[in-house]
């Protein structure tokens, strides 16, 4: 066992755990944070992505020793109801959650990719910057016109990239 401390969301935990257990255990487990999910338990599908020192990582990989220190943002932390970020109000808006599973990771993985940028970014950009998330009901239409809706909330550009 060893002691490791997290700033999750904002407030700090100590954490009393094997250093190889999983992140994404220790979220869900330790902390009660269960948005993130485990899926493919091989950092592959997205669905456990949250945000390391704001950026996007799959927490099913990443060791709770590993994350001793870091800052740690999950989807609960990007915005809860009634101050819900622009990408969770696109998300609703836009008919994006299908069945939900995905979503928590992919909102984390648009989070930090609008984060990063200052424009209202093209399909095929959304396509590169979610491509580590899978949404096994398809839902990708909707899931790109969400982002792209929160962009245009988040960027004074208000014509998309082409391309």
């Amino acid at each position: 066992m060893k002691t490791i401390q997290l700033k999750v969301n904002g407030a700090v935990h100590s954490i009393s755990c094997p250093p190889a257990k999983s992140l994404l255990d220790v979220l869900r487990e330790d902390l009660g944070l269960t948005a993130s999910k485990e899926c493919c338990g091989k950092g592959e599908c997205g669905s456990c992505t949250v945000l390391i020192n704001d950026e996007a990582a799959c927490s099913c990989i990443v060791l709770a020793g590993q994350a001793d220190g870091q800052e740690i943002i999950t989807c609960e932390g990007v915005g809860l109801n009634p101050n819900l970020d622009a990408i969770q109000e696109s998300f609703i808006e836009e008919g994006a959650t299908q069945c939900g599973y995905c979503t928590p990771g992919i909102i984390v993985s648009a989070k930090a990719f609008l984060n990063g940028i200052d424009h209202i970014p093209a399909v095929d950009e959304i396509k590169t910057a979610l491509g580590g998330n899978l949404c096994r009901c398809t839902g990708y239409t909707k899931i790109i016109k969400a982002v792209q809706t929160a962009a245009s909330r988040n960027s004074s550009e208000k014509e998309p990239v082409k391309g």
